[in-house]
Protein backbone atom coordinates (compact mmCIF):
# COMPACT_ATOMS: atom_id res chain seq x y z
CA UNK A 1 0.00 0.00 0.00
CA UNK A 2 1.36 3.45 -0.96
CA UNK A 3 0.62 6.36 1.34
CA UNK A 4 -0.42 9.11 -1.09
CA UNK A 5 -0.61 11.78 1.62
CA UNK A 6 3.17 11.90 1.98
CA UNK A 7 4.12 11.78 -1.70
CA UNK A 8 5.54 14.68 -3.68
CA UNK A 9 4.20 15.80 -7.04
CA UNK A 10 6.93 13.74 -8.74
CA UNK A 11 5.86 10.61 -6.89
CA UNK A 12 2.18 11.25 -7.52
CA UNK A 13 2.92 11.62 -11.22
CA UNK A 14 4.74 8.31 -11.12
CA UNK A 15 1.91 6.51 -9.33
CA UNK A 16 -0.70 7.84 -11.75
CA UNK A 17 1.34 6.75 -14.74
CA UNK A 18 2.62 3.47 -13.36
CA UNK A 19 -0.36 1.32 -14.29
CA UNK A 20 -0.39 2.74 -17.83
CA UNK A 21 3.33 2.47 -18.49
CA UNK A 22 4.33 -0.69 -16.62
CA UNK A 23 4.31 -3.21 -19.45
CA UNK A 24 5.85 -0.91 -22.11
CA UNK A 25 8.45 0.17 -19.57
CA UNK A 26 9.51 -3.39 -18.84
CA UNK A 27 9.56 -4.17 -22.53
CA UNK A 28 11.92 -1.24 -23.11
CA UNK A 29 14.44 -2.88 -20.84
CA UNK A 30 15.11 -5.46 -23.53
CA UNK A 31 15.35 -3.09 -26.52
CA UNK A 32 18.51 -2.45 -28.50
CA UNK A 33 20.62 -4.85 -26.47
CA UNK A 34 24.36 -4.49 -27.13
CA UNK A 35 26.43 -7.61 -27.39
CA UNK A 36 27.57 -8.76 -23.97
CA UNK A 37 31.12 -7.50 -23.49
CA UNK A 38 33.72 -10.21 -23.71
CA UNK A 39 37.41 -9.92 -23.00
CA UNK A 40 38.71 -6.54 -24.20
CA UNK A 41 35.44 -5.88 -26.07
CA UNK A 42 34.42 -3.75 -23.10
CA UNK A 43 36.61 -0.94 -24.47
CA UNK A 44 34.33 -0.74 -27.54
CA UNK A 45 31.30 -0.69 -25.23
CA UNK A 46 32.73 2.25 -23.30
CA UNK A 47 33.75 4.12 -26.46
CA UNK A 48 30.19 3.71 -27.75
CA UNK A 49 29.06 5.61 -24.63
CA UNK A 50 30.94 8.74 -25.73
CA UNK A 51 29.86 11.41 -24.87
CA UNK A 52 27.97 11.23 -21.60
CA UNK A 53 25.93 13.58 -19.42
CA UNK A 54 25.08 13.63 -15.69
CA UNK A 55 21.53 14.16 -14.44
CA UNK A 56 22.92 15.89 -11.36
CA UNK A 57 21.07 17.31 -8.35
CA UNK A 58 17.87 15.39 -9.07
CA UNK A 59 17.56 11.81 -7.84
CA UNK A 60 20.80 12.36 -5.93
CA UNK A 61 19.32 15.27 -3.97
CA UNK A 62 19.32 14.95 -0.19
CA UNK A 63 15.75 15.59 0.83
CA UNK A 64 12.19 14.44 0.39
CA UNK A 65 12.35 13.99 -3.36
CA UNK A 66 14.19 14.87 -6.56
CA UNK A 67 13.16 18.54 -6.38
CA UNK A 68 14.85 19.09 -2.99
CA UNK A 69 17.86 20.85 -4.50
CA UNK A 70 15.90 23.12 -6.81
CA UNK A 71 15.59 21.17 -10.04
CA UNK A 72 12.19 20.30 -11.52
CA UNK A 73 10.82 16.78 -11.77
CA UNK A 74 12.63 14.70 -14.36
CA UNK A 75 10.56 14.16 -17.49
CA UNK A 76 10.78 11.80 -20.42
CA UNK A 77 11.01 14.87 -22.65
CA UNK A 78 14.19 15.94 -20.84
CA UNK A 79 15.80 12.54 -21.34
CA UNK A 80 14.81 12.53 -25.01
CA UNK A 81 16.30 16.00 -25.42
CA UNK A 82 19.62 14.89 -23.93
CA UNK A 83 19.78 12.16 -26.56
CA UNK A 84 18.83 14.71 -29.24
CA UNK A 85 21.77 16.89 -28.17
CA UNK A 86 24.10 14.08 -29.26
CA UNK A 87 24.78 12.40 -25.92
CA UNK A 88 25.13 8.63 -26.02
CA UNK A 89 25.09 7.88 -22.31
CA UNK A 90 23.59 9.25 -19.13
CA UNK A 91 24.75 8.90 -15.55
CA UNK A 92 21.80 9.00 -13.17
CA UNK A 93 23.16 9.65 -9.66
CA UNK A 94 20.84 8.28 -6.97
CA UNK A 95 20.92 8.97 -3.24
CA UNK A 96 18.98 6.29 -1.38
CA UNK A 97 19.33 7.38 2.24
CA UNK A 98 16.03 9.27 2.56
CA UNK A 99 14.12 6.37 1.04
CA UNK A 100 15.35 3.39 3.08
CA UNK A 101 13.64 1.65 5.96
CA UNK A 102 15.26 0.68 9.23
CA UNK A 103 17.51 -2.24 10.05
CA UNK A 104 17.77 -5.11 9.53
CA UNK A 105 16.07 -5.13 6.13
CA UNK A 106 16.79 -1.56 4.99
CA UNK A 107 13.91 -1.81 2.54
CA UNK A 108 13.94 0.78 -0.23
CA UNK A 109 10.64 2.62 -0.53
CA UNK A 110 8.78 0.94 -3.41
CA UNK A 111 7.57 4.20 -4.95
CA UNK A 112 11.13 5.54 -4.99
CA UNK A 113 12.51 2.39 -6.58
CA UNK A 114 9.73 2.60 -9.17
CA UNK A 115 10.67 6.20 -9.87
CA UNK A 116 14.33 5.31 -10.38
CA UNK A 117 13.28 2.53 -12.75
CA UNK A 118 10.99 4.87 -14.66
CA UNK A 119 13.83 7.30 -15.35
CA UNK A 120 16.19 4.44 -16.24
CA UNK A 121 13.64 3.04 -18.69
CA UNK A 122 13.12 6.44 -20.30
CA UNK A 123 16.86 6.62 -20.89
CA UNK A 124 16.99 3.11 -22.34
CA UNK A 125 14.04 3.97 -24.58
CA UNK A 126 16.09 6.94 -25.83
CA UNK A 127 18.85 4.44 -26.78
CA UNK A 128 21.21 5.81 -24.14
CA UNK A 129 23.69 3.81 -22.13
CA UNK A 130 22.73 4.29 -18.48
CA UNK A 131 24.70 4.31 -15.24
CA UNK A 132 23.07 4.32 -11.79
CA UNK A 133 24.87 4.34 -8.48
CA UNK A 134 24.88 4.91 -4.74
CA UNK A 135 25.66 8.62 -4.71
CA UNK A 136 25.63 11.04 -1.75
CA UNK A 137 25.20 8.10 0.58
CA UNK A 138 28.99 8.08 0.31
CA UNK A 139 29.32 10.98 2.74
CA UNK A 140 25.95 10.68 4.48
CA UNK A 141 26.69 7.28 6.06
CA UNK A 142 29.21 5.16 4.15
CA UNK A 143 31.91 7.56 5.37
CA UNK A 144 31.23 6.31 8.93
CA UNK A 145 32.32 2.78 8.11
CA UNK A 146 35.46 2.69 10.25
CA UNK A 147 33.54 3.12 13.51
CA UNK A 148 30.27 1.58 12.34
CA UNK A 149 31.34 -1.22 10.02
CA UNK A 150 28.53 -3.72 10.61
CA UNK A 151 25.68 -1.26 10.10
CA UNK A 152 27.28 0.39 7.07
CA UNK A 153 28.06 -2.86 5.28
CA UNK A 154 24.63 -4.30 6.07
CA UNK A 155 22.89 -1.23 4.70
CA UNK A 156 25.16 -1.05 1.64
CA UNK A 157 24.67 -4.72 0.85
CA UNK A 158 20.90 -4.46 1.31
CA UNK A 159 20.68 -1.56 -1.12
CA UNK A 160 22.65 -3.30 -3.84
CA UNK A 161 20.77 -6.57 -3.33
CA UNK A 162 17.49 -4.77 -3.98
CA UNK A 163 18.86 -2.80 -6.95
CA UNK A 164 20.34 -5.96 -8.43
CA UNK A 165 17.06 -7.85 -8.17
CA UNK A 166 15.01 -5.00 -9.59
CA UNK A 167 17.19 -4.47 -12.65
CA UNK A 168 18.70 -7.90 -13.33
CA UNK A 169 16.58 -8.40 -16.46
CA UNK A 170 17.34 -4.95 -17.86
CA UNK A 171 19.44 -4.38 -20.92
CA UNK A 172 23.21 -4.52 -20.55
CA UNK A 173 23.19 -0.90 -21.68
CA UNK A 174 22.47 -0.33 -17.99
CA UNK A 175 25.54 -0.43 -15.74
CA UNK A 176 26.01 -0.14 -11.99
CA UNK A 177 28.55 2.09 -10.22
CA UNK A 178 29.35 0.80 -6.75
CA UNK A 179 29.61 4.17 -4.97
CA UNK A 180 30.18 7.78 -5.96
CA UNK A 181 33.37 9.46 -4.72
CA UNK A 182 33.83 6.98 -1.85
CA UNK A 183 35.26 8.55 1.27
CA UNK A 184 35.88 7.43 4.83
CA UNK A 185 36.29 10.42 7.12
CA UNK A 186 34.45 9.47 10.28
CA UNK A 187 35.77 11.91 12.86
CA UNK A 188 38.44 13.01 10.41
CA UNK A 189 40.83 10.31 11.65
CA UNK A 190 40.70 7.64 8.95
CA UNK A 191 44.10 7.15 7.32
CA UNK A 192 44.39 6.36 3.64
CA UNK A 193 45.54 2.77 4.13
CA UNK A 194 42.44 2.04 6.17
CA UNK A 195 40.28 3.82 3.58
CA UNK A 196 41.73 1.67 0.80
CA UNK A 197 40.91 -1.47 2.78
CA UNK A 198 37.31 -0.40 3.41
CA UNK A 199 36.71 0.59 -0.21
CA UNK A 200 38.13 -2.73 -1.37
CA UNK A 201 35.76 -4.52 1.01
CA UNK A 202 32.74 -2.64 -0.33
CA UNK A 203 33.71 -3.20 -3.96
CA UNK A 204 34.27 -6.92 -3.41
CA UNK A 205 30.87 -7.22 -1.73
CA UNK A 206 29.19 -5.17 -4.48
CA UNK A 207 30.71 -7.42 -7.13
CA UNK A 208 29.60 -10.61 -5.39
CA UNK A 209 26.03 -9.34 -4.89
CA UNK A 210 25.57 -8.28 -8.51
CA UNK A 211 27.17 -11.32 -10.09
CA UNK A 212 25.32 -13.81 -7.87
CA UNK A 213 21.92 -12.22 -8.60
CA UNK A 214 21.89 -13.87 -12.02
CA UNK A 215 20.21 -13.04 -15.34
CA UNK A 216 21.92 -10.10 -17.12
CA UNK A 217 23.72 -9.18 -13.90
CA UNK A 218 26.03 -12.14 -14.47
CA UNK A 219 27.90 -10.10 -17.07
CA UNK A 220 26.56 -6.58 -16.60
CA UNK A 221 29.31 -3.91 -16.82
CA UNK A 222 30.23 -2.73 -13.32
CA UNK A 223 31.93 0.58 -12.59
CA UNK A 224 34.41 0.94 -9.72
CA UNK A 225 35.78 4.24 -8.46
CA UNK A 226 39.07 5.24 -6.92
CA UNK A 227 39.00 6.66 -3.41
CA UNK A 228 37.08 9.97 -3.68
CA UNK A 229 37.15 9.41 -7.48
CA UNK A 230 40.56 11.07 -7.37
CA UNK A 231 43.01 10.31 -10.22
CA UNK A 232 46.12 10.40 -8.03
CA UNK A 233 48.55 7.61 -8.85
CA UNK A 234 48.37 5.90 -5.45
CA UNK A 235 44.58 5.80 -5.50
CA UNK A 236 44.48 4.47 -9.06
CA UNK A 237 47.02 1.81 -8.13
CA UNK A 238 44.80 0.63 -5.28
CA UNK A 239 41.77 0.41 -7.54
CA UNK A 240 43.78 -1.55 -10.07
CA UNK A 241 44.71 -4.03 -7.34
CA UNK A 242 41.04 -4.58 -6.53
CA UNK A 243 40.07 -4.98 -10.18
CA UNK A 244 42.95 -7.34 -10.83
CA UNK A 245 41.90 -9.44 -7.83
CA UNK A 246 38.31 -9.63 -9.09
CA UNK A 247 39.55 -10.96 -12.45
CA UNK A 248 36.33 -9.94 -14.24
CA UNK A 249 36.41 -8.84 -17.89
CA UNK A 250 33.38 -6.61 -17.44
CA UNK A 251 34.78 -4.03 -15.02
CA UNK A 252 35.21 -0.32 -15.79
CA UNK A 253 37.34 2.12 -13.80
CA UNK A 254 36.10 5.62 -13.10
CA UNK A 255 37.64 8.87 -11.86
CA UNK A 256 36.42 12.47 -11.76
CA UNK A 257 38.23 15.61 -12.88
CA UNK A 258 37.57 19.28 -12.15
CA UNK A 259 40.83 20.69 -13.41
CA UNK A 260 44.00 22.12 -11.94
CA UNK A 261 42.62 23.48 -8.68
CA UNK A 262 43.93 27.09 -8.72
CA UNK A 263 42.55 27.63 -12.23
CA UNK A 264 39.38 25.67 -11.49
CA UNK A 265 38.33 28.08 -8.71
CA UNK A 266 40.26 31.18 -9.91
CA UNK A 267 42.68 31.64 -7.03
CA UNK A 268 46.40 32.49 -6.68
CA UNK A 269 46.36 34.52 -9.88
CA UNK A 270 45.43 31.59 -12.15
CA UNK A 271 42.95 33.56 -14.21
CA UNK A 272 44.07 32.13 -17.56
CA UNK A 273 44.21 28.70 -19.16
CA UNK A 274 47.99 28.52 -19.05
CA UNK A 275 50.79 25.96 -19.01
CA UNK A 276 50.27 24.62 -15.48
CA UNK A 277 46.62 23.94 -16.19
CA UNK A 278 47.38 22.22 -19.50
CA UNK A 279 50.16 20.17 -17.93
CA UNK A 280 47.81 19.00 -15.20
CA UNK A 281 45.43 17.63 -17.85
CA UNK A 282 48.29 15.93 -19.70
CA UNK A 283 49.86 14.35 -16.63
CA UNK A 284 46.56 13.27 -15.08
CA UNK A 285 45.24 11.46 -18.10
CA UNK A 286 48.58 10.03 -19.15
CA UNK A 287 48.58 8.38 -15.73
CA UNK A 288 44.96 7.26 -16.06
CA UNK A 289 45.71 5.73 -19.45
CA UNK A 290 48.85 3.94 -18.30
CA UNK A 291 47.25 2.60 -15.12
CA UNK A 292 44.07 1.22 -16.67
CA UNK A 293 43.55 1.44 -20.43
CA UNK A 294 47.04 0.24 -21.35
CA UNK A 295 46.34 -2.78 -19.13
CA UNK A 296 43.00 -3.56 -20.76
CA UNK A 297 40.63 -1.80 -18.33
CA UNK A 298 38.34 0.86 -19.87
CA UNK A 299 37.88 4.19 -18.11
CA UNK A 300 34.91 6.50 -17.79
CA UNK A 301 35.48 10.05 -16.59
CA UNK A 302 32.28 9.97 -14.57
CA UNK A 303 32.21 13.71 -13.85
CA UNK A 304 34.12 16.68 -15.22
CA UNK A 305 33.82 20.43 -15.11
CA UNK A 306 35.28 23.30 -13.10
CA UNK A 307 34.95 23.62 -9.32
CA UNK A 308 34.33 27.36 -9.59
CA UNK A 309 30.98 26.51 -11.16
CA UNK A 310 29.75 25.73 -7.64
CA UNK A 311 29.85 29.49 -7.08
CA UNK A 312 28.96 30.64 -10.59
CA UNK A 313 29.78 29.70 -14.17
CA UNK A 314 31.24 33.23 -14.43
CA UNK A 315 34.04 32.56 -11.94
CA UNK A 316 36.28 31.63 -14.87
CA UNK A 317 36.43 34.19 -17.70
CA UNK A 318 34.43 32.93 -20.65
CA UNK A 319 37.21 32.54 -23.21
CA UNK A 320 39.53 30.90 -20.69
CA UNK A 321 36.76 28.50 -19.76
CA UNK A 322 36.21 27.59 -23.43
CA UNK A 323 39.92 26.88 -23.91
CA UNK A 324 39.90 24.55 -20.91
CA UNK A 325 36.97 22.51 -22.19
CA UNK A 326 38.32 22.43 -25.75
CA UNK A 327 41.68 21.11 -24.67
CA UNK A 328 40.31 18.67 -22.09
CA UNK A 329 37.83 17.01 -24.46
CA UNK A 330 40.56 16.80 -27.10
CA UNK A 331 43.01 15.12 -24.75
CA UNK A 332 40.44 12.66 -23.43
CA UNK A 333 39.66 11.65 -27.01
CA UNK A 334 43.37 11.05 -27.60
CA UNK A 335 43.43 8.72 -24.59
CA UNK A 336 40.18 6.84 -25.45
CA UNK A 337 38.52 7.99 -22.22
CA UNK A 338 34.75 8.41 -22.32
CA UNK A 339 33.65 11.56 -20.48
CA UNK A 340 30.39 12.51 -18.77
CA UNK A 341 29.70 16.21 -18.20
CA UNK A 342 28.59 17.10 -14.67
CA UNK A 343 25.42 19.13 -15.01
CA UNK A 344 23.43 19.98 -11.89
CA UNK A 345 21.10 22.26 -13.85
CA UNK A 346 23.66 24.97 -14.59
CA UNK A 347 24.27 23.95 -18.20
CA UNK A 348 21.18 22.45 -19.89
CA UNK A 349 17.84 24.04 -18.98
CA UNK A 350 15.59 21.24 -17.85
CA UNK A 351 12.29 22.68 -18.95
CA UNK A 352 13.27 25.06 -21.76
CA UNK A 353 15.65 22.41 -23.22
CA UNK A 354 18.28 24.94 -24.25
CA UNK A 355 21.86 25.63 -23.18
CA UNK A 356 22.71 28.42 -20.77
CA UNK A 357 26.01 28.80 -22.63
CA UNK A 358 25.62 27.73 -26.28
CA UNK A 359 29.28 28.54 -27.00
CA UNK A 360 30.40 26.09 -24.32
CA UNK A 361 28.13 23.38 -25.68
CA UNK A 362 29.31 24.01 -29.25
CA UNK A 363 32.98 23.74 -28.33
CA UNK A 364 32.38 20.57 -26.31
CA UNK A 365 30.33 19.03 -29.11
CA UNK A 366 33.01 19.81 -31.68
CA UNK A 367 35.50 18.10 -29.37
CA UNK A 368 33.64 14.81 -29.68
CA UNK A 369 34.99 14.38 -33.19
CA UNK A 370 37.84 16.87 -33.65
CA UNK A 371 39.33 20.14 -32.44
CA UNK A 372 38.19 23.74 -32.44
CA UNK A 373 40.34 26.81 -32.90
CA UNK A 374 40.66 29.24 -30.01
CA UNK A 375 42.54 32.48 -29.32
CA UNK A 376 44.66 33.93 -26.56
CA UNK A 377 41.65 36.00 -25.55
CA UNK A 378 38.05 36.68 -26.47
CA UNK A 379 38.19 40.25 -25.08
CA UNK A 380 39.33 43.22 -27.18
CA UNK A 381 39.39 46.48 -25.20
CA UNK A 382 39.28 49.93 -26.76
CA UNK A 383 39.94 52.50 -24.06
CA UNK A 384 38.26 55.88 -24.09
CA UNK A 385 40.67 58.68 -24.97
CA UNK A 386 43.56 56.37 -25.86
CA UNK A 387 45.17 56.56 -29.27
CA UNK A 388 43.64 53.84 -31.41
CA UNK A 389 46.02 51.10 -32.47
CA UNK A 390 45.76 47.81 -34.30
CA UNK A 391 45.07 44.87 -31.96
CA UNK A 392 47.13 41.72 -32.43
CA UNK A 393 45.83 38.41 -31.05
CA UNK A 394 47.45 35.00 -31.30
CA UNK A 395 45.23 32.22 -32.58
CA UNK A 396 45.45 28.58 -31.54
CA UNK A 397 44.36 27.15 -34.89
CA UNK A 398 44.75 23.53 -33.76
CA UNK A 399 45.15 22.37 -37.35
CA UNK A 400 42.22 24.36 -38.71
CA UNK A 401 42.01 27.25 -41.17
CA UNK A 402 40.34 30.61 -40.61
CA UNK A 403 37.69 31.05 -43.32
CA UNK A 404 36.01 34.35 -42.41
CA UNK A 405 35.09 36.79 -39.65
CA UNK A 406 31.58 38.16 -39.38
CA UNK A 407 29.74 40.74 -37.31
CA UNK A 408 25.98 41.28 -37.31
CA UNK A 409 25.75 38.61 -39.98
CA UNK A 410 28.03 40.47 -42.40
CA UNK A 411 31.58 39.43 -43.34
CA UNK A 412 34.53 41.64 -42.51
CA UNK A 413 36.91 42.52 -45.31
CA UNK A 414 40.23 40.68 -45.14
CA UNK A 415 43.17 43.03 -45.58
CA UNK A 416 41.04 46.03 -44.66
CA UNK A 417 39.33 45.10 -41.39
CA UNK A 418 41.75 42.38 -40.33
CA UNK A 419 44.83 40.48 -41.41
CA UNK A 420 46.12 37.02 -40.61
CA UNK A 421 49.86 36.41 -40.61
CA UNK A 422 50.57 32.84 -39.55
CA UNK A 423 48.82 32.50 -36.20
CA UNK A 424 48.62 36.25 -35.56
CA UNK A 425 45.26 37.87 -36.19
CA UNK A 426 45.24 41.68 -36.36
CA UNK A 427 42.13 43.84 -36.09
CA UNK A 428 42.79 47.22 -37.69
CA UNK A 429 42.39 50.46 -35.80
CA UNK A 430 39.91 51.68 -38.42
CA UNK A 431 37.67 48.66 -37.74
CA UNK A 432 37.83 49.17 -33.97
CA UNK A 433 37.10 52.88 -34.37
CA UNK A 434 34.05 52.14 -36.47
CA UNK A 435 32.73 49.49 -34.08
CA UNK A 436 33.06 51.67 -30.96
CA UNK A 437 31.85 54.94 -32.49
CA UNK A 438 28.75 54.96 -30.25
CA UNK A 439 30.92 55.74 -27.20
CA UNK A 440 28.84 53.41 -25.07
CA UNK A 441 30.78 51.51 -22.44
CA UNK A 442 30.64 47.73 -22.63
CA UNK A 443 30.42 45.27 -25.49
CA UNK A 444 29.89 47.24 -28.70
CA UNK A 445 30.24 44.39 -31.16
CA UNK A 446 30.88 40.66 -31.39
CA UNK A 447 33.18 39.41 -34.13
CA UNK A 448 32.65 35.76 -34.99
CA UNK A 449 35.65 33.93 -36.39
CA UNK A 450 34.71 30.89 -38.48
CA UNK A 451 36.99 28.02 -39.37
CA UNK A 452 36.88 25.10 -41.76
CA UNK A 453 36.26 22.77 -38.81
CA UNK A 454 35.13 23.06 -35.22
CA UNK A 455 33.24 25.69 -33.29
CA UNK A 456 33.26 29.44 -33.94
CA UNK A 457 35.28 31.77 -31.71
CA UNK A 458 33.72 35.06 -30.68
CA UNK A 459 35.67 38.24 -29.94
CA UNK A 460 33.90 40.86 -27.81
CA UNK A 461 34.85 44.43 -28.78
CA UNK A 462 34.61 46.39 -25.54
CA UNK A 463 34.68 50.17 -25.15
CA UNK A 464 36.02 50.91 -21.67
CA UNK A 465 37.50 53.42 -19.28
CA UNK A 466 39.21 53.06 -15.92
CA UNK A 467 36.79 51.63 -13.31
CA UNK A 468 35.87 53.86 -10.37
CA UNK A 469 35.44 52.46 -6.84
CA UNK A 470 33.85 54.59 -4.10
CA UNK A 471 34.01 54.85 -0.33
CA UNK A 472 31.40 52.99 1.64
CA UNK A 473 30.50 51.46 5.00
CA UNK A 474 29.02 48.12 5.96
CA UNK A 475 29.41 45.05 8.10
CA UNK A 476 31.24 41.76 7.80
CA UNK A 477 27.91 40.20 6.77
CA UNK A 478 27.00 42.87 4.24
CA UNK A 479 29.72 44.83 2.52
CA UNK A 480 29.68 45.95 -1.10
CA UNK A 481 31.87 48.51 -2.82
CA UNK A 482 29.97 50.86 -5.16
CA UNK A 483 31.71 50.45 -8.51
CA UNK A 484 31.38 52.08 -11.89
CA UNK A 485 32.89 49.42 -14.14
CA UNK A 486 32.94 51.60 -17.27
CA UNK A 487 32.76 48.53 -19.48
CA UNK A 488 35.58 46.65 -17.78
CA UNK A 489 35.43 43.19 -16.20
CA UNK A 490 36.95 42.04 -12.93
CA UNK A 491 39.61 39.30 -13.16
CA UNK A 492 40.84 38.82 -9.59
CA UNK A 493 41.55 40.53 -6.24
CA UNK A 494 44.62 40.77 -4.01
CA UNK A 495 44.29 41.21 -0.25
CA UNK A 496 47.17 42.00 2.14
CA UNK A 497 47.38 43.58 5.57
CA UNK A 498 48.73 47.11 5.56
CA UNK A 499 51.21 45.98 8.19
CA UNK A 500 52.28 43.03 6.03
CA UNK A 501 51.07 39.48 5.38
CA UNK A 502 48.40 37.89 3.25
CA UNK A 503 44.78 38.10 4.29
CA UNK A 504 42.80 34.85 4.67
CA UNK A 505 41.10 32.67 3.79
CA UNK A 506 43.79 30.65 1.97
CA UNK A 507 46.45 33.04 3.20
CA UNK A 508 49.18 31.10 1.37
CA UNK A 509 48.34 33.44 -1.53
CA UNK A 510 47.42 37.09 -1.70
CA UNK A 511 45.13 36.46 -4.71
CA UNK A 512 41.75 35.50 -3.29
CA UNK A 513 39.24 32.96 -4.60
CA UNK A 514 36.79 34.49 -7.06
CA UNK A 515 33.14 33.94 -6.13
CA UNK A 516 33.92 32.54 -2.70
CA UNK A 517 35.50 35.64 -1.13
CA UNK A 518 34.45 38.38 -3.56
CA UNK A 519 32.11 38.76 -6.48
CA UNK A 520 31.28 41.56 -8.93
CA UNK A 521 27.76 42.47 -10.00
CA UNK A 522 27.69 44.38 -13.26
CA UNK A 523 23.95 44.89 -13.02
CA UNK A 524 23.96 46.44 -9.54
CA UNK A 525 27.35 48.17 -10.01
CA UNK A 526 29.14 46.79 -6.99
CA UNK A 527 31.83 44.41 -5.83
CA UNK A 528 30.76 42.36 -2.83
CA UNK A 529 33.22 41.10 -0.23
CA UNK A 530 31.60 38.02 1.23
CA UNK A 531 31.29 36.85 4.85
CA UNK A 532 33.61 33.95 3.99
CA UNK A 533 36.30 36.56 3.37
CA UNK A 534 35.76 38.51 6.59
CA UNK A 535 35.57 35.33 8.68
CA UNK A 536 39.36 35.15 8.43
CA UNK A 537 40.28 38.86 8.47
CA UNK A 538 41.84 40.41 11.56
CA UNK A 539 40.85 43.87 12.72
CA UNK A 540 42.85 46.65 11.13
CA UNK A 541 43.67 47.99 7.68
CA UNK A 542 43.67 45.81 4.59
CA UNK A 543 44.91 46.81 1.15
CA UNK A 544 42.96 45.39 -1.79
CA UNK A 545 44.04 45.42 -5.43
CA UNK A 546 41.39 44.74 -8.01
CA UNK A 547 42.74 43.45 -11.32
CA UNK A 548 40.60 44.00 -14.40
CA UNK A 549 40.76 42.23 -17.75
CA UNK A 550 41.69 45.45 -19.55
CA UNK A 551 44.90 45.53 -17.48
CA UNK A 552 43.72 48.21 -15.04
CA UNK A 553 44.61 47.70 -11.37
CA UNK A 554 42.69 49.68 -8.75
CA UNK A 555 43.89 49.93 -5.13
CA UNK A 556 41.28 50.13 -2.36
CA UNK A 557 41.55 50.17 1.45
CA UNK A 558 39.20 48.59 3.95
CA UNK A 559 39.31 48.87 7.73
CA UNK A 560 37.71 46.15 9.85
CA UNK A 561 36.74 46.93 13.44
CA UNK A 562 34.76 44.10 14.99
CA UNK A 563 31.73 43.58 12.77
CA UNK A 564 32.04 47.03 11.15
CA UNK A 565 33.86 47.65 7.88
CA UNK A 566 34.69 50.89 6.10
CA UNK A 567 36.16 51.21 2.64
CA UNK A 568 37.92 54.04 0.86
CA UNK A 569 40.05 54.72 -2.20
CA UNK A 570 42.73 56.52 -0.20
Amino acid sequence: MINLKKRSFCSLTLIAALFITLLPSYASAYKKEPALPQSNGLQAYVQDMQPGWNLGNSLDSVGADETAWGNPCITKALIDQIAAQGYKSIRIPVTWNEHIGSAPNYTINSAYMDRVQEVVDWALDADLYVMINVHHDSWLWISHMENNRNDVTAKYNAIWTQIANRFKHHSNKLMFESVNEPRFTDGGTTNETTAFRMLDELNMSFHQIIRSSGANNAKRPLVLSTLEASPTQERMNELYKTMNKLNDANLIATVHYYGFWPFSVNIAGYTRFEEDTRNDIDQTFNNVYNTFIARGIPVILGEYGLLGFDQSTDVIEHGEKLKFFEYLTHYLKQKNITHMLWDNGQHFKRTAFSWNDPELYNIMKAGWSGRSSTADTDLVFVKKGAALQDKKISLNLNGNTLTEIRTNGLPLVAGQDYTLNGNTLTFTSSLLSRLTASGQFGVNAVLTAKFNRGADWNFKIIYNDKPVLRSTQGTINSFSIPTTFNGDQLATMEAVYAAGGNVGPQDWTYFKEFGYTFSPSYLSNQITLKPAFFNEVRDGDVTLKFHFWSGEIITYKITKNGSSVTGSTS
